[in-house]
């Protein structure tokens, strides 16, 4: 992935870019763990981020508390200078929970106070609970974050009622993660059949949960040979102390963090994913493997149901060790069973998450925010929001005072 000192991803410089419209993100590093660089890497490949031009800045990162501090302090310094010199038409901001949402919150007044439109994009799993367990003074602040942003981007529907609950004058939309074509996987399975779980490994997504179905799966059943790949950061030697109380070591591997080609590599001779989440968003790991062919074992947790349906893969209760043993027994043992639920899967990620149908929505969001008329080179054409649908009492935008502080605009749509 290239990432010039100008912050522009995947883009050369004979790349051709045929309008005049600016966006600027900021997420996290794109080094770090995790869904959001996954998803903000996905999207730099499509051509939404030329046609937008897109500029991207990290405002953190994995590894020491100093080294979080220096990202944010420059990834803030980077973010004011891209506003004050480059005026974007839109600002992305990606966030989660907690330190994240905090984070990305003073950006959010930065960008009121230059007047620039903001998208508002939730991650997180466990947003909701960040929320309900804040003092009072902090949910007020929470929710005035919320409203002011332009649009608020929540990945399924059941996050956006937690969105509207919380904040109910923001204006919620729902756009799902995004996951790139992949080569379907081989699912003959004439030896052992290979199970990876991808993540963090914590009580959130479960990792204690598996564990132990896992055990119970092998105890006393005349399953087929079986093997599964635990990848991931976190709780490494909380999960190997509790493999070996279980005597589980011969079935079960700790591969520890992995890159994406390193996930891709494992992904290619896998036959099952299982991720037992307690909380969560709308899991990139899902989008992996449904986009690969892989059959899915997960729970009803969060956004989860609204990613994978009947015939799909195969949902638990979440925190249930004995469903999800049962579930991986019957994706084991049933191969009919388990190529299935991969086709089908993998039949719905190209329908609904392919990367090309969410930056063409991403489009209209962006053309309906700066009250841009046409759909962009490259994108198709979809359904423009009427006047009408702008939030009650958000004044209009003042777009000939930004065109006079940033002349340059009229005179060279490329300047940086």
């Amino acid at each position: 992935m290239r990432l010039r000192r100008n912050g522009t991803l995947g883009r050369k410089r004979s790349d051709p870019v045929p309008n005049g419209q600016r966006a600027l993100w900021v997420s996290s590093s794109l080094e770090t763990y995790g869904g959001i660089a996954t998803f903000v890497r996905n999207m730099s490949e499509t051509p939404l981020w030329l046609e937008w031009q897109v500029r991207h800045v990290a405002t953190h990162c994995d590894g020491t508390k100093l080294a979080r501090i220096k990202i944010f302090a420059s990834g803030l310094a980077s973010f004011v200078v891209e506003i004050i010199l480059r005026r974007p038409d839109v600002v992305h901001l990606h966030t989660s929970e907690r330190g994240s949402f905090v984070r990305k919150g003073i950006l959010i007044w930065v960008s009121a106070a230059f007047r620039l439109p903001v998208v508002l994009h939730m991650h997180g799993g466990e947003f909701h609970e960040y929320f309900e367990n804040a003092a009072p003074s902090v949910q007020r602040a929470i929710r005035a974050t919320l409203v002011r942003a332009d649009v608020v981007v929540a990945l399924g529907d059941v996050w956006a009622k937690r969105l509207r609950d919380a904040a109910p004058g923001a204006r919620v939309e729902v756009m799902p993660n995004a996951i790139r074509s992949q080569d379907a996987v081989d699912q003959e399975c004439p030896g052992v059949v290979q199970v990876v779980f991808l993540g963090e490994l914590c009580d959130r997504k479960g990792t204690s949960v598996l564990i132990d179905a896992w055990s119970m799966m092998l105890a006393g059943n005349d399953v087929v040979s079986t093997k599964l790949t635990i990848a991931g950061w976190g709780e490494i030697d909380r999960a190997r102390e509790q493999i070996r109380r279980l005597g589980v070591e011969d079935s079960i591997s700790l591969a520890g963090w992995l890159s994406s080609a390193e996930v891709a590599q494992l992904l290619a001779h896998s036959h099952v994913l299982v991720l037992p989440s307690i909380n969560e968003g709308q899991p990139m790991a899902i989008l992996e493997a449904m986009a690969r062919g892989i059959c899915v074992v997960s729970t009803t947790a969060g956004g989860i149901p609204e990613m994978v349906g009947d015939g799909d893969g195969v949902l638990v209760t979440p925190g249930s060790a004995r469903e999800l043993a049962d579930a991986l027994e019957l994706v084991v043992s049933d191969d009919a069973a388990r190529r299935r639920f991969g086709e089908q899967g993998r039949r719905r990620a190209r329908e609904e998450f392919d990367v090309g149908v969410i930056s063409r929505r991403f489009d209209d969001m962006y053309r309906s925010v700066v009250g841009a008329d046409e759909p962009l080179d490259g994108l198709g054409t979809a359904i423009l929001r009427t006047p009408g649908d702008a939030r009650p009492g958000r004044r209009p935008r003042r777009r000939k005072l930004r065109r006079r502080l940033a002349p340059d605009r009229q005179a060279d749509p490329g300047a940086k």
